[in-house]
């Protein structure tokens, strides 16, 4: 991961894909470094069955290991949607991809644990019970990261080969100066530097059982992510239920 210090506070209100596509579009406010290490992908294939929170259908999700520099790709009868920012489309209360009429929600617990534990490259095939369904979100689980790194900490991870059978150099963005994006209640800052800190902030004056909260940490460590933040769940309000 990259030094940054970055700062969000979201009352769940989605911040604008747009926005966040042209901030990251725009070359002058980061640069891609070296980081040092190889692309990995996993050393095996992880396999797992449950219900979308949203639509309450139930899917499987198949993670397999992909080539160096094929980067993080979901499939959908054999079509692929890549896991990139370009791809993102407004949706309320979690994170979609879609590409060519393709779509699959609910991405983001996922992509946080492949993230995190160091899957550069992987092919996650997503199924639904109807198997021509192109519309389909990835299980829920018990609601946060947690298993997905476990399964991933089950299969390792290995050094990824490109179609020549090379190894390539993993490389990641650092920020050149600080950036911003604010939508209605919600903003996310990011400042340059040496270290990752993460300090981030809810605020329910409604749900008195939450209320406002904060989190700061600095990332010193390669468990920091799987005991501080992987196991956070996500939640609903109960009026949100009944508008689904």
């Amino acid at each position: 991961m990259a030094p940054l210090h970055f700062s969000p506070l979201s009352a769940r209100a989605a911040l604008s894909s747009s926005a966040f596509h042209a901030l990251f579009k725009s070359s002058s406010r980061f640069s891609w470094k070296s980081t040092g290490k190889l692309q990995q992908t996993l050393a095996g294939s992880i396999e797992k069955t449950g219900v979308g929170l949203h639509s309450g259908k139930v899917s499987t999700v198949k993670i397999r290991p992909h080539l160096a520099g094929g980067g993080r790709c979901f499939e959908l009868q054999s079509r692929f949607v890549p896991a990139s920012i370009d791809h993102v489309e407004e949706s309320p209360l979690c994170t979609t991809l879609s590409k060519d009429g393709y779509r699959v929600r609910t991405v983001e617990h996922l992509l946080s644990a492949l993230e995190a534990t160091g899957v550069d490259n992987c092919r996650i095939e997503v199924v639904g019970l109807d198997a021509g369904d192109r519309d389909v979100e990835v299980p829920i689980l018990d609601g946060s990261a947690g298993e997905w790194v476990e399964a991933i900490e089950g299969v390792g991870l290995k050094v990824a080969k490109d179609a020549g059978g090379n190894s390539l150099e993993k490389m990641a963005p650092y920020l050149d100066e600080p950036v911003h994006v604010w939508r209605n209640d919600s903003f996310v800052v990011a400042f340059p530097s040496s270290q990752v800190h993460i300090s981030c902030g809810i605020n329910f004056p409604h749900v008195p059982s939450i209320g406002c909260q904060w989190f700061s940490a600095s990332i010193e460590y390669d468990s920091f992510y799987k005991r501080e933040i992987a196991p956070s769940r996500t939640f609903c309000v109960y009026e949100e239920y009944f508008l689904r």
